[in-house]
């Protein structure tokens, strides 16, 4: 019996290693240098020198696989402090290596080389990462495509041919320019001069139409576009004349397939969607237009496209003229009904995994703001002589400079934030009535939420009527949340609650407030370190729209933060 047991034992570890082997033989490692520099780049009738990776605009697409590692080395060869974010990726026990400038690293100072190392764990889908410093993101962003792991396969049928699709903004100015005049006007930036697919404005833009971006395909073959909205400070609209689209993924997290003739995307969201070439041969627009929720705010009102060409269509007309492509039938820039209706329709494949019990219920409400000032100044250009801000909760997230948040908290330096951030509003008002300009001017600081180790979270992100009603994309970093409600007008602790689906409601690391209403989601706080959460509007997050959890370890090295990486950047 001895010898038998032995004989087991030894088999049993002697599996263990093979498939423990196999399994690493399965992952790769992926090697790649960035760039950071300066390129000129011609749209619009014109050359604009921005910063690029690798001299490419949009920057080079990552293609992984579930369970890979990636290490890129980034050399900063431009003018401006910089650091990457690799946007959804969960970055488990290892927040150094998420990005935000002054959150978990300091920014790579010109001349600097740093090299980011994470591993992909339990993910698949299409995310993306892109600058986490002011208004670089505006041109520095790319695809990160998770393929799932070797021998396995997509929840759907697999499609004949895939394609990034990545919307963006244009400038005809240095973005960092136009940011920079923002904020000694105290106004509100300028809106971007085109939006574009792939880096190309399209056909509906002045010199534009020689470069439009093409999707080739054949007649009767379905395709994947992985949609990703990388626009700095713009939800979109996006539709394919004449033809369905079927909706499988969001956020990297496959949904239940539901058909839509319309996708409405926020900045730093990422739908992918199914494509019958069903049509007659020819050539049809893809275009992506402005949803802009807030009345009364400038927006840029202009229309990208891209081509969906047959190959087998003609390129001529009988008459010898070139083929005009078909345009879709876009919604209104207003069209919140429409917003709200894309939105409700996602669903997960999975069941069973939402947080019943809570632990932590905070509410947080989602502020825009006015800062008085004392007299007439070119400082103060914001209405009635104020400049804009915004806020959580009535605090004024402000970004450190001496250190990042991370460093400090590991190195235990004082002074650089605090762990006073309130669960509740200071102050409870009519959040989506006639709010008292008194409620207008926020407080500011660096203000943390700690939550301990492995508990369940509900937080009610409450859009407010101050200065206006708004769609905010919100963005929570090193996690995946449940959208388990949403609903108009104030939130109701009372009876709201019994309309959260608990059943299957979507994940996402991306969700919109609805304009004048609340969004409730849940997650577990599995994932140890400061984490970062803000409105993906760039605009906003440089007003203050932001705050962040500290994550405390759990028990033992598997449940806590790893050690910090070798040459970390310096502040």
């Amino acid at each position: 019996m001895k010898l038998h047991s032995t004989y087991c034992s030894l088999f049993l570890k002697l599996t263990f290693i093979l498939a423990f082997t196999a399994c690493l033989a399965n992952a790769a490692v992926h090697h790649h240098e960035f760039v950071i520099q300066p390129t000129p780049v011609n749209r619009l009738c014109q050359t604009q020198h921005v910063m690029t990776v690798n001299g490419q605009f949009p920057g080079p697409t990552l293609e992984v696989h579930n369970g890979d590692t990636l290490i890129i080395k980034v050399t900063n060869a431009g003018k401006y402090d910089i650091s990457l974010h690799w946007h959804g990726i969960r970055q488990m026990r290892n927040p150094w290596a998420d990005g935000p400038e002054y959150v978990t690293q300091c920014p790579m100072k010109p001349g600097v080389s740093y090299t980011y190392r994470f591993t992909i764990e339990n993910q698949e889908g299409t995310l993306w990462w892109h600058a986490h410093s002011k208004w670089l993101r505006a041109t520095i962003y790319g695809a990160l495509i998770i393929y799932p792991k070797q021998g396995s396969s997509y929840p759907y049928p697999k499609p004949k041919r895939e394609f990034p699709l990545i919307l963006g903004e244009w400038w005809n100015r240095d973005p960092m320019h136009v940011l920079r005049q923002a904020k000694i006007t105290g106004a509100a930036a300028n809106v971007s001069d085109a939006y574009t697919i792939n880096g190309q404005p399209g056909d509906l833009y002045p010199c534009s139409n020689k470069d439009t971006t093409i999707f080739p395909v054949e007649a009767g073959e379905t395709i994947l576009l992985r949609i990703i909205n990388a626009a700095l400070n713009q939800q979109l609209f996006f539709s394919i004349a004449n033809h369905q689209m079927t909706v499988v993924e969001a956020d990297a997290i496959y949904t239940k397939p539901f058909i839509t003739n319309v996708v409405m995307i926020g900045p730093g969201q990422t739908t992918n969607v199914l494509v019958t070439a069903n049509q007659p041969p020819g050539h049809y627009y893809m275009a992506a237009t402005a949803y802009s929720s807030a009345p009364n705010v400038a927006y840029d009102n202009t229309t990208t496209t891209a081509i969906l060409e047959y190959k087998s269509a003609a390129c001529k007309s009988k008459t010898g003229s070139p083929m005009r492509p078909i345009l879709p039938q876009l919604p209104a820039w207003n069209d919140t009904n429409t917003a709200n209706a894309f939105k409700a329709q996602f669903r997960s494949l999975s069941k069973g995994r939402v947080p019943l019990e809570i632990h932590e219920n905070l509410f947080f409400t989602i502020n825009l703001g006015l800062i008085n000032c004392s007299g007439p100044s070119f400082r103060c250009q914001g209405p009635n002589n104020t400049r804009f801000t915004a806020s959580m909760n009535n605090v004024s997230f402000v970004f450190p400079k001496r250190n990042s948040i991370m460093q400090a908290l590991y190195q235990n330096t004082p002074g650089v934030f605090t762990t006073d951030f309130p669960p509740v509003p200071p102050l409870q008002f009519d959040y989506t009535g006639n709010v008292s300009r008194g409620l207008w001017t926020p407080a500011r600081g660096t203000k943390l939420y700690k939550l301990k180790y492995g508990s369940h979270v509900q937080i009610i992100l409450q859009s407010t009527n101050i200065v206006t009603i708004e769609d905010h994309p919100m963005h929570l970093h090193g996690y995946h949340f449940f959208v388990v409600g949403s609903g108009k007008g104030n939130f109701n602790p009372r009876t709201d609650p019994a309309r959260f689906n608990l059943v299957d409601p979507p994940e996402r690391n991306t969700i919109g407030t609805t304009p004048g209403g609340w969004v409730a989601i849940r997650f577990v706080a599995d994932n140890p370190g400061v984490w970062l959460m803000h409105c993906h509007l760039d605009v906003h997050i440089g007003w203050g729209l932001a705050m962040a959890f500290l994550v405390e370890n759990g028990v033992g090295k598997l449940n806590s933060v790893e050690p910090p990486p070798p040459q970390l950047p310096q502040c």
